[in-house]
């Protein structure tokens, strides 16, 4: 199954949170709606890594609706502003609603939180920014923390993962903890708008060990999430990225 459509990511306004590929996730979802003549537009309602490789174009603007409609090469790039060497300023949540009421792109795809490249994680108190105009959030997870400690090496913000899960720093993570995080309205969850859809993924099954570890996650996801019908697993850096798509 192509990505776009495992993640009900070929349309609307699709935002990605978590960690463990949320930029690649990003970018590989626009690369394929280009190559379906589908207008892609990356952009963050939080910091983002210099990505210009990766589209036809950054545009740095107080006014993407305008800019979006100059636009003659997709996929394309939208922010607020140039920080520093490395990275970018995304938009307030409302400057994204804006964008969206217009026509001037098929998917607007949003980085909403940030990882610091990590492999898990559990949102801040700020975060995730959200815009209301959301209809797909995809919260991420590496299924190779499994089996790390539980601590900052690998997760960001361990100490809200724990508070989440009851389970001490330090502790190897499990399964059933990754699940616990991505089902929590505190966790993978949290702040998502009425009305959207959540297809969580689980990146980096590179191996057979890998893929039991993300049966079990979707599974336990499953049962505490009612409102999760459908996991990604991937490989986000393959050419075929899809490994499964588990549904309830």
């Amino acid at each position: 199954m192509d990505i776009c459509e495992a993640l009900r990511a070929e349309s609307g306004v699709v935002a990605v949170v978590g960690a463990g590929g949320k930029k690649t996730t990003l970018y590989t979802l626009a690369a394929r709606a280009s190559e379906s003549d589908r207008r892609a537009v990356v952009t963050a309602t939080v910091r983002i890594p210099i990505f210009d490789r990766h589209v036809e174009d950054v545009i740095v603007t107080d006014e993407p609706v305008a800019a979006l409609e100059r636009a003659e090469a997709w996929p394309v790039g939208v922010v607020s502003e140039r920080e520093n060497e490395d990275r970018y300023v995304g938009y307030d949540p409302e400057m994204i609603d804006d964008l969206a009421a217009v026509d001037v792109a098929d998917v607007v795809l949003v980085k909403a939180d940030g990882a610091r490249t990590r492999e898990f994680k559990a949102p801040g108190e700020h975060e995730p920014q959200l815009p209301q105009c959301t209809t797909t959030v995809v919260p991420i997870a590496s299924v190779q923390v499994v089996g790390k400690p539980l601590a900052a090496e690998h997760v960001h913000r361990p100490e809200r993962v724990a508070a989440i899960t009851g389970r001490e720093l330090g502790e190897t993570i499990r399964p059933v903890d990754v699940a616990d995080v991505l089902a929590s309205e505190r966790g993978g969850l949290k702040g998502v708008p009425d009305g959207a859809t959540v297809v969580p993924l689980l990146n980096k099954v590179d191996d057979a060990t890998h893929r039991r570890d993300a049966e079990e996650i979707a599974t336990t996801l499953f049962e505490r999430a009612p409102a999760v019908s459908r996991v990604v697993l991937a490989r986000l850096i393959d050419d075929d990225p899809v490994i499964q798509v588990l549904e309830r």
